[in-house]
């Protein structure tokens, strides 16, 4: 395990989002997944939040599912209680997974997920500006479907290539409806000029209000904890931690 600061002090919450990768011809154990490590979450007391997602082809947004690719987020109190459940990590290397996990500690951000602000009470900015882990994630309106689906391709296409991006995971609960983005970026200067520099990116923060596509959103920054494991064959974050 890699960690920025072994003097880092946590305050909060502290959560741990790790992303899984089947083998080629048991990606249907991944579907299965889904279902099945409910039970255990469920069961569990340790965790003040959870989610199980799947994952979009393209690291961000989209509509064409990878079937391989699938996450589980879970929130805690405490770093002690933040380990994956025994069962839901002996599935994983029974069936061969790659694992990749990040721990992480929420510093700002605002909104609710399910109604819920489940990484407490943030602040909507602090002085930190190492690298940092961007959250972002909304319920779509049906009658923000269109609009919505219309800007992405040319929006994924920009980030792909931003500056200070180092990289990007497309998640979600429900596909084409409840999204997610989870993008790692070299500090908040470089997010930020992503966001509000960029034209067709700035534009499309402006609809989304004005327009009111989302149901529900939140936008979270963290701070990187630690990170251990590969996606395909490598760590998404080569050399960083």
């Amino acid at each position: 395990m890699a960690i920025i600061d072994s003097k880092t002090v946590f305050s909060g919450m502290v959560c741990s989002l790790t992303i899984t990768r089947y083998p080629k011809w048991l990606a249907w154990a991944g579907v299965l997944s889904m279902a099945v490590f409910r039970i255990p979450l469920s069961l569990g007391k340790k965790y003040c939040f959870w989610k199980l997602m799947g994952s979009g082809k393209n690291g961000t947004f989209d509509k064409v599912p990878d079937w391989r690719q699938w996450a589980v987020l879970l929130v805690s109190t405490d770093e002690n209680q933040l380990a994956t459940p025994y069962f839901i990590q002996k599935w994983w290397h029974f069936f061969g997974c790659e694992i990749f996990t990040l721990v992480l500690e929420p510093i700002e951000g605002h909104g609710t997920w399910d109604g819920k602000p489940c990484f407490g009470q943030l602040p909507k900015s602090s002085d930190y500006d190492g690298m940092i882990g961007i959250l972002t994630r909304a319920t779509i309106r049906f009658s923000g479907f269109t609009s919505f689906w219309k800007h992405v391709p040319v929006v994924a296409k920009q980030m792909e290539h931003a500056e200070g991006l180092i990289h990007s995971f497309g998640i979600g609960e429900i596909p084409w409806i409840k999204q997610a983005t989870f993008s790692i970026w070299e500090n908040k200067a470089a997010m930020k000029k992503f966001a509000y520099q960029m034209q067709e990116h700035a534009e499309v923060i402006r609809k989304t209000h004005a327009e009111k596509w989302y149901s529900e959103e939140m936008f979270v920054r963290f701070r990187i904890l630690s990170a251990t494991g590969t996606l395909r064959g490598k760590s998404p974050l080569p050399g960083k931690l």
